[in-house]
């Protein structure tokens, strides 16, 4: 996927390239090729498809372009719903049909194992995909113009308010009170939205003045897998209920239905913590973040077996005496630090979920684990986030050395 933290020049002029397509790589770019042999990144592209496109950013090895006029269209090709896709940065792959986003993904995460991880990709089962496609964003980030005080999103090209009236892939409730927003964000940075539709509670923060709705919401309640959650403003929580519910499945179904001690590290307000507790003697959750391990301490108090250990999981996992006979990972995107991986080899739990947004990172860490003597039984791609180039997976490792 292009790299964005490093230094790129504009074009000295204006450059149009006839390309070829290729396959879909993460982050939601068709891997395609100049004729002077150089990598091109190539947005809002459908594999096989023949375009032209405009040349945005050029790298000292890479190009990054846009279409600009399609010659040969995919039969996958669509008509994006939104009319800001392409110049908002938030989707990716709203002129591919649902079934051609599936089919991406999966193809990313098979290509990552196989080439970052050196792993046989007859491991990966089919992706789960989302039943609703739209409407599922429950949790948005707007910013804020400072004159008018508008609220919607920067332009994926980095300057510039898109005033969004409309969000098709947020939650209805959020679309609704979005156009009273507008006009009120004058002198704020950014306007955060969250909203369970399972609870009905709801988060707008910070305080938005003159809008006919309560604001300045400090926390705010969801549920997931029968169980309530208290999630403050800073803390992170899955922004697709139906998702997160296949998730906790997932994870459910890699977890051993019975054992001693379970390990949920990087584990936010509590979530797998609380909601496998009751199959284990005892539970401990590890979270660095000061809010979110607020919010896990509120969350685990009516799970007596459950505790909760503020610190990085890299700092904490590996002084840990007695050791966990399973351990849950939801790293961020970074992946797993090495020491991390290093305690787990060594404590040898029998069984490992490996909970992953970044399929390049979990790719290098399943084949650390692999090396240090467990087995891949499996890894499921999720579709977390339908119309951008987003993937979860869920893995599954058991301890099969010496």
């Amino acid at each position: 996927m292009p790299r964005r933290g490093r230094r790129w020049i504009a074009p000295a002029e204006a450059q149009t390239l006839q390309l070829r397509a290729g396959d879909i790589v993460f982050g939601g770019a068709s891997l395609s090729h100049a004729p002077d042999g150089r990598v091109v990144f190539l947005w809002f592209a459908a594999p096989g498809e023949l375009v032209e496109a405009a040349v945005e950013r050029e790298y000292p090895d890479y190009l990054e372009a846009v279409v600009t006029r399609v010659l040969e269209p995919s039969p996958d090709r669509v008509e994006p719903r939104c009319p800001l896709f392409g110049e908002c940065g938030g989707c990716q792959l709203q002129h591919l049909t649902y079934e051609a986003q599936l089919r991406a993904k999966e193809l990313v995460v098979r290509e990552q194992l196989r080439r970052i991880g050196g792993l046989d990709d007859a491991v990966v089962r089919p992706i789960v995909g989302a039943e609703n496609q739209w409407g599922y964003r429950n949790h948005l980030r707007f910013s804020a113009g400072r004159k008018f005080g508008d609220v919607g999103f920067i332009s994926r090209r980095g300057h510039g308010l898109l005033k969004v009236e409309s969000c098709p892939i947020a939650d209805p409730w959020v679309n609704e009170i979005l156009p009273q927003l507008q006009g009120h964000g004058a002198g704020l940075h950014q306007v955060q939205v969250r909203h369970s539709a399972a609870t009905g509670s709801f988060l707008v923060n910070p305080e938005v003045p003159g809008v006919p709705f309560p604001t300045g919401q400090k926390s705010y309640l969801e549920r997931l897998a029968g169980h309530d959650f208290v999630v403050s403003a800073s803390a992170f929580f899955q922004v697709n209920a139906a998702q997160a519910e296949q998730m906790a499945r997932l994870v459910g179904e890699a977890l051993p239905p019975r054992g001693r001690l379970l390990v949920d590290a990087f584990a936010g307000v509590g979530t797998f913590a609380r909601i496998f507790a009751d199959r284990f003697h005892r539970v401990i959750a590890i979270e660095e973040s000061d809010s979110a391990a607020r919010d896990a301490k509120v969350n685990l108090k009516p799970v007596p077996n459950a505790r909760i250990h503020i610190g990085k999981v890299e700092h904490l996992l590996p002084a840990f005496e007695d050791h966990p006979d399973a351990v849950v990972l939801d790293p961020p995107r970074p992946g797993c630090a090495p020491p991390v991986l290093d305690a787990l080899v060594r404590f040898r739990p029998s069984v490992v979920v490996y909970v992953s947004c970044n399929p390049a990172t979990l790719a290098r860490d399943l084949r650390v684990l692999v090396d240090g003597g467990y087995r891949l039984d499996w890894v499921t791609p999720l579709d977390m986030f339908p119309q951008t180039g987003h993937i979860e997976c869920v893995s599954r490792l058991e301890w099969a050395g010496p």
